[in-house]
């Protein structure tokens, strides 16, 4: 059974705004607990722009055969022993102790994988996966727990696990099944996130960053650099913006896309270390970065 949350909490998710979405709900046994546990960190990775106000850079996940990886592990020597081994393989790997701080460093930081505990002091490892889900962040998760039972095992799946490993277990096949899903992982942000230079178009929860930033976007101003970054590079005339983003087939005689583009150009433009968004006069736009 859902325990009852605190109105406080109820009432700081609300402040987030309609926007926020209904306050999730974690059935078991730490109920609202794990919620007081993870909300600081949900709201951020969900709602960095009203919390963070783009002041920290969150990295992005490798696109090559080295992985950053999220080991969440409470005892000393097993996480040592991970973080180890993985290390020599060539990965990036740091380690939270608690399932709070494992939260926290997810709110500040982008992984390919996580590998979790189910047994973490405070919030547990059914918690943390849960309030990821909840939050929307999909990467990719690796139980490794001594619970290794069947009704633990599909807990945690249920829970938004990708894989699942007992204790005790080889190190052989914990980087096997490391790698599958960082490989896993990498074929879907190479399909659903659009880069050029140090700007990062998520194209899933519809959103853009520069430079690690969170850019405030409407919607219409969204699809407009979608279709800019899709055509990188390339000349953009008014009439493919019209054409593409309103679904226009007459020049409406306005200057409704002069209007768009110029505040897009503040907003992805303005007060970064060089424009991407250019004028090619008497012609369209291109979205470039430096060569």
């Amino acid at each position: 059974m859902t325990a009852p949350c605190d109105p406080g909490i109820i009432a700081a998710w609300g402040s987030f705004g309609e926007n926020s979405g209904p306050l999730p709900e974690f059935t078991h046994e730490t109920g609202c607990t794990t919620l007081a546990y993870a909300f600081h960190a949900l709201a951020l990775m969900a709602f960095p722009g009203k919390l963070r106000h783009g002041d920290t850079a969150r990295r992005k996940p490798a696109l090559t055969g080295v992985l950053r990886i999220l080991v969440i592990e409470d005892d000393p020597d097993t996480a040592a022993y991970i973080a180890s081994g993985l290390t020599a393989a060539g990965h990036r790997v740091e380690t939270a102790t608690t399932g709070d701080d494992g939260l926290r460093r997810l709110a500040q930081s982008s992984y390919d994988v996580i590998v979790v505990d189910r047994m973490l002091p405070g919030i547990d490892g059914l918690g943390v996966v849960k309030a990821m889900r909840a939050a929307a962040d999909h990467t990719a998760v690796l139980f490794l727990t001594a619970l290794g039972g069947l009704d633990d095992r599909v807990a945690g799946l249920d829970a938004g696990g990708d894989d699942y490993l007992a204790k005790p277990f080889a190190f052989a096949e914990l980087a096997a099944r490391v790698a599958a899903l960082g490989r896993r992982n990498q074929v879907n942000l190479a399909a659903t996130v659009l880069r050029l230079g140090d700007l990062e178009i998520n194209l899933l929860t519809r959103t853009a960053r520069r430079a690690g930033r969170l850019i405030d976007l409407l919607p219409r101003e969204f699809q407009i650099l979608e279709y800019l970054a899709r055509n990188a590079g390339q000349l953009v005339t008014r009439t493919m913006l019209l054409e593409h983003v309103w679904e226009f087939h007459f020049d409406p005689q306005t200057t409704l896309v002069e209007t768009h583009m110029s505040r897009l150009r503040a907003k992805v433009d303005k007060d970064f270390d060089y424009p991407l968004i250019h004028t090619v006069r008497g012609a369209g736009y291109s979205l470039h970065a430096p060569d």
